[in-house]
């Protein structure tokens, strides 16, 4: 099931939903670096995080799949916001520094074909962050918040993932520790849940934040022969008919005369 960009903005515009976005908001910021004159882009629902992250970028685009739907962003000014298949970026080779990713992997009809696609348009020191559900944690269980849609993924599965997409996973952080409650009581402690779950249940996390470095150069593993041919030199006379042969004992001898 795909999250619609109406129930997104629904939920983001909630009193639950602005504490999720203040979580994700700590996660990415303990592995966001600053480069000055970037360009990024961000695909999937992004925008909470793109007024947050873009603000030293050179240039900042929204990039929302045809399947979510798609809003005007920013405000004022012109629009930077495109309706795109996530397999088909209408970008050209090596033109963006940083991509992010919300609540695009996990709906993606090919994962690593969208990864590929994004190595495509990343330039050679570029990198891409992800925010993806985790597998073990409670949001991907509740179907009222946006991370219960989808396909939730582990660490492993998203490192694996990654690595066949020729990327290296350099950083990792995690985010709402806190359960997804709506009731009014429960959201009071969100501080006090968010700081016990980063100390005590990490793996239990409602969501997986990585950032990943493009990977240029791959070892290609070749089939090792099974044996080898090895031509050794040997004096053969004048006019001799057949070639020198090599004795048992790894001596070049000549050929004998009948």
């Amino acid at each position: 099931m795909h999250s619609d960009i109406v129930d997104l903005r629904s939920f983001y515009s909630t009193t639950l939903g602005r504490l999720a976005e203040r979580s994700i908001t700590m996660a990415l910021s303990s592995i966001w670096a600053v480069v000055p004159n970037e360009r990024l882009v961000g695909l999937g629902y992004t925008l909470p995080w793109l007024e947050r992250f873009g603000t030293d970028a050179e240039r900042v685009f929204a990039f929302m799949p045809a399947t979510q739907g798609a809003v005007v962003w920013p405000a004022t000014g012109p629009t930077a916001t495109a309706l795109v298949f996530d397999e088909e970026l209408p970008l050209v080779d090596a033109s963006i520094d940083r991509m992010l990713l919300v609540h695009s992997l996990e709906h993606a009809e090919n994962p690593r074909e969208s990864l590929n696609e994004i190595w495509r348009v990343l330039s050679p020191a570029g990198r891409v962050v992800i925010v993806v559900p985790n597998r073990r944690g409670v949001w991907a269980r509740f179907e009222h918040t946006p991370f219960g849609s989808g396909r939730p993924f582990s660490r492993g599965q998203l490192t694996e993932l990654l690595r066949e997409a020729n990327f290296t996973p350099a950083a990792w952080s995690d985010a709402l520790f806190f359960p997804p409650s709506r009731r009014r009581f429960m959201m009071q402690f969100h501080n006090v849940l968010e700081r016990a779950g980063r100390r005590f249940w990490p793996i239990f996390s409602g969501v997986i934040v990585v950032e990943a470095q493009k990977r240029l150069y791959q070892g290609v593993p070749v089939v090792q022969r099974a044996s080898r041919r090895v031509f050794v030199p040997v004096f053969s006379p004048h006019g001799a008919t057949r070639l020198g042969r090599i004795s048992p004992t790894g001596k070049a001898t000549l050929p004998r005369r009948r």
